[in-house]
């Protein structure tokens, strides 16, 4: 890992801390800022590497907080299929196309959502696991799943505590099968690992904080929040297929 700036190591921690915050509200999203901002200061690969640690490690932190209302049963398929779609994407990492990605990811975010307004439940019961085992490959190879894996936990219609806790296990099986290939391929090494521990406590306060919010917010309230992350990483998206 190449030496930072005083500027750029800030900007870095404020980042980080902010998409834990983020994440431990809406259930995902932390990646939206996390990834750019690793991405810009280290660049691609390890930017990306070192946002799986990162999260992975904030996960765990995430899993422990909502301990009380994960649903394992009915989120063991979800789990299991994005972190086969996380081992083939980041096996694959240096293979991607950022253009093809970003219009899978804008065409099945837009069928998602159609799919919700209509509350079809069989398309939506088709399209979860289609979409968990794609949200684990785009991760692996972008950094990012937001989308795809919202919308696949989505179509599991829990309650917004629930929510959190399948897309926080679902995360963390599929940033821990990504953190395996990237250390195996010597692109994570002493120095990210030092990165993560340094981390640890924005990973505490950010969850803490996230929890705290997502336990004040609403039904409705925490259905704003969910869709406004979604927007955000559709943004971003289409910001890179134009």
């Amino acid at each position: 890992m190449e030496s930072l700036t005083v500027a750029t190591g800030l900007l870095a921690l404020i980042a980080i801390f902010a998409s834990f915050v983020i994440s431990a509200s809406a259930g995902l999203g932390g990646s939206l800022l996390l990834v750019p901002a690793l991405v810009l200061v280290l660049g691609p690969k390890e930017g990306v590497a070192l946002a799986a640690l990162l999260l992975g490690a904030n996960n765990l932190v995430k899993v422990i907080a909502y301990r009380a209302t994960l649903p394992w049963k009915k989120a063991l398929p979800i789990v299991l299929l994005i972190s086969l779609g996380a081992w083939l994407g980041a096996t694959l990492l240096v293979r991607a196309s950022d253009q093809m990605v970003g219009i899978a990811v804008v065409t099945a975010f837009g069928l998602t959502l159609v799919l919700e307004r209509l509350r079809w439940r069989p398309g939506r019961r088709v399209a979860g696991p289609v979409m968990a085992f794609g949200s684990g490959a785009v991760s692996g190879f972008s950094g990012t799943s937001g989308p795809l894996k919202g919308a696949a936990i989505r179509n599991l219609d829990l309650d917004r505590f629930h929510f959190v806790g399948a897309a926080s296990l679902a995360s963390l099986a599929g940033d821990l099968t990504k953190v395996s290939v990237f250390t195996e391929a010597a692109i994570l090494g002493r120095s990210s690992y030092a990165a993560a521990l340094v981390a640890v406590p924005l990973m505490l306060a950010g969850t803490l904080l996230g929890r705290t919010f997502n336990q004040r917010t609403g039904e409705r309230g925490f259905a704003i929040l969910f869709w406004s992350v979604m927007a955000g990483y559709t943004f971003r998206l289409v910001s890179a297929i134009i």
